[in-house]
């Protein structure tokens, strides 16, 4: 016994000492060295960024920020080797990298390729911000469906036909009714019947969960796209020409510069977004609820064994998955083009899932995830307004890019819940 006693804390310290992980340090070197090389050495040492700070619908006007493009992304290529230093000496003493660490990081490498893309240029940040917070309003539902499924233990694969579920029943609905809320409330039945389907074959029949989640995919695309060419194609007027949200402006407050039109003139889904991340923040880490999914999806039969119904508690909170994809959904139709299109939702579920992994099953790491695509997004159709030379396509391919060193573990270990994708039989 003794024996066993005194070599349990050797292998204890070895496997220790053998999680030293150094992805992330250099994952920061070299990005690092992007933005003082790329961002600031090579670029015109005369160039200067002009931050425009103002939007035509706030009254309060601001001077510009202008910025001198090499030094300012010099002098922030420098903290960013400094911050890769920091995580390295952090990983020599064992310790990981804080996902905080990651943040800052981000925000400072995103602030260089923005000083980058304006060198010479303006750059209207007001713009920039909103545009963000539109395009990856859908993202940000899909994530939060995805993690009320995941937490529970369901792999949720199905994001991108509930999201396009919701855009086809809410432009049918408010085509008819005239009333974008009642399409809201169309999108959200809609997302819910379509995890009706996930949940009764993955959890009461025991079907793959990713073979399930994709065939429903493919079936909510092949339906919504027939109907579309059957139905709304014949008779747009009455089928597909649905009244968009209206933006609600609080007084007062959408007047303050850069954050007014922001968070405080913005339409009905998107303010339901802003509550939607926080409120799901504290549910799942403060109520009973969230302790109950998340002792489901980590051990479900220790769950079990407190009287916890597994599969019911997998079920519900499925069906509630799918109806704030199926929220999300109606964004792209009456939030954005107005109108449905065959398969507009353009893999952006599938995207959602990817920003859920990133951000670590977390709903602020997941949200801070989705909004660096919509970021990329907006980014992309800036440079190619102000003529930069970084390529567009090459500007799409960053978010994806840090998503792939995301889950590969060079930002930290991403780690789903255990029970993730696993059925439960009760003995």
């Amino acid at each position: 016994m003794s024996t066993a006693t005194t070599v349990t804390p050797d292998a204890t310290e070895t496997s220790v000492s053998s999680k030293r992980n150094w992805k992330a340090p250099i994952a920061f070197a070299l990005f690092a060295l992007v933005a003082l090389i790329a961002f600031g050495l090579m670029v015109d040492g005369g160039a200067t960024s002009r931050i425009d700070l103002n939007s035509p619908s706030v009254p309060i006007e601001l001077a510009p920020i202008l910025a001198p493009t090499m030094l300012t992304n010099v002098i922030i290529g420098v903290i960013l080797l400094g911050i890769a230093t920091y995580s390295a000496m952090r990983i020599r003493d064992r310790k990981g990298t804080p996902l905080w660490l990651t943040t800052v990081f981000g925000i400072l490498w995103i602030t260089a390729l923005i000083l980058f893309v304006g060198a010479n240029q303006n750059v209207p940040l007001t713009w920039l911000l909103t545009g963000t917070l539109a395009l990856s309003t859908p993202l940000i539902f899909g994530s939060m469906a995805g993690l009320v499924s995941e937490r529970v233990g369901v792999v949720n694969i199905a994001i991108e036909g509930q999201l396009l579920a919701g855009a086809f029943t809410s432009a049918l609905i408010a085509s008819m009714t005239g009333s974008s809320f009642l399409g809201l409330l169309g999108a959200i039945v809609a997302g819910v019947l379509v995890s009706v389907i996930l949940a009764v074959f993955s959890i009461t029949y025991i079907v793959e969960q990713v073979v399930v989640g994709v065939v429903v995919n493919m079936l909510v695309s092949g339906l919504t796209s027939f109907l579309h060419s059957s139905v709304m194609v014949r008779n747009p007027e009455f089928t597909n020409s649905p009244p968009k949200y209206p933006v609600w402006e609080i007084p007062f407050l959408s007047d303050i510069p850069i954050i007014g039109p922001l968070l405080f003139a913005n339409t009905p889904i998107i303010y339901l977004m802003l509550v939607l991340v926080p409120l799901l923040t504290f549910a799942v880490f403060r109520t009973r609820w969230g302790l109950r999914m998340r002792a489901v999806g980590e051990h479900p039969k220790a769950a079990d064994t407190v009287g916890i119904n597994v599969n019911r508690t997998r079920f519900w909170n499925v069906l509630l998955s799918g109806a704030i994809a199926g929220a999300g959904g109606s964004f792209f139709t009456l939030g954005s083009v107005g109108s449905f299109g065959a398969d507009m939702s353009a893999g952006q579920g599938y995207i959602a899932l990817a920003a859920l992994i990133f951000g670590r099953w977390h709903p602020v790491y997941a949200t801070l995830a989705a909004l660096l695509f919509g970021f990329a997004t907006n980014l992309k159709t800036l440079a190619s307004q102000v003529g930069s030379q970084i390529p567009s396509e090459l500007m799409a391919m960053v978010p994806y890019i840090v998503t792939i060193l995301a889950v590969a573990g060079f930002v930290g270990q991403s780690r789903g819940p255990a029970a993730a994708g696993k059925p439960y039989l009760k003995a």
